[in-house]
């Protein structure tokens, strides 16, 4: 899977997206081509997440629309998940119901066949169950516990093996790092960053410094986009700064982002 080169296109045109009487995102136009990381950084309540569901279909924007290898996918998940694969930042908030990796992987696969039955995996869909585990670095011992007896860590490995299990050529990830400890996020970051090799990755993260020597391209995000391209173009002080206000800090030569996010 890993080497099956996708190329792939987002293309996002002034798009304007409101909850109500608050605006989210306005006037959005970026274009991303794959393979390759896109990294998505913003305060929060910049509107990152709002981007990313919208590019999934999942929202209807209230000007403007997001087109995925050319086909109109506002408001319509139906659409975009013919070619998106999407790791969200909260999964099953305060529910722990009985699921092990293999069911939660296996079940995903079915939910996305267009054929029937989709109830019963044949000899291929648990081969592919077994490869995408493997793929993602989950022990096969792990594959029937609980998967709330697994790390952090090992849990969004899952959750990106949900994702990737009907192989998609874009991948979208909401803060893949939050819910996992210091040593583990180096790891899933560089396996985040390598699927970008094969894939559009389109990532948001408060932990920017892991993935970005990876990174094709920057978008820096507060309700509108202050910048969009290389990383060392982007993501100057005077950028940061727009965004991100006095949070931004000069470490030496480098930008340093001080966003600590909290999880409860």
């Amino acid at each position: 899977m890993g080497e099956d080169v996708r190329k792939s296109t987002v293309s996002i045109e002034e798009l304007t997206i409101s909850y109500g009487s608050d605006l989210a995102v306005e006037d959005v136009t970026l274009r991303f081509e794959g393979p390759g990381l896109v990294l998505i950084l913003g305060p929060n309540g910049a509107g990152k997440t709002t981007l990313l569901k919208a590019i999934l279909g999942l929202l209807s924007p209230v000007k403007g629309r997001v087109l995925v290898n050319g086909v109109d996918v506002s408001g319509r998940p139906d659409k975009a998940g013919r070619y998106v694969g999407y790791v969200p930042q909260l999964f099953l908030a305060g529910s722990r119901y009985p699921v092990t990796p293999w069911e939660l992987v296996e079940s995903s696969l079915l939910l996305y066949r267009r054929r029937w039955p989709r109830v019963f995996a044949g000899v291929r869909d648990r081969e592919s169950v077994a490869s995408t585990l493997k793929l993602v670095g989950l022990h096969k011992d792990s594959w029937f516990k609980s998967l709330w007896s697994l790390s952090g860590g090992q849990r969004q490995r899952v959750l990106i093996a949900r994702a990737l299990v009907h192989n998609p050529p874009i991948l979208v990830l909401d803060e893949p790092l939050s819910a996992v400890d210091p040593a583990g996020k180096v790891s899933l970051a560089r396996f985040i960053s390598k699927l970008s090799s094969a894939k559009l990755v389109i990532v948001t993260s408060h932990d920017p410094t892991l993935f970005l020597p990876y990174t094709k391209t920057v978008v820096l995000l507060n309700k509108r986009v202050y910048g969009a391209g290389r990383p060392e173009e982007v993501l100057t002080l005077e950028n940061a700064r727009l965004v991100y206000g006095d949070a931004a800090v000069l470490v030496r030569e480098y930008v340093h982002i001080s966003n600590g996010h909290i999880h409860t």
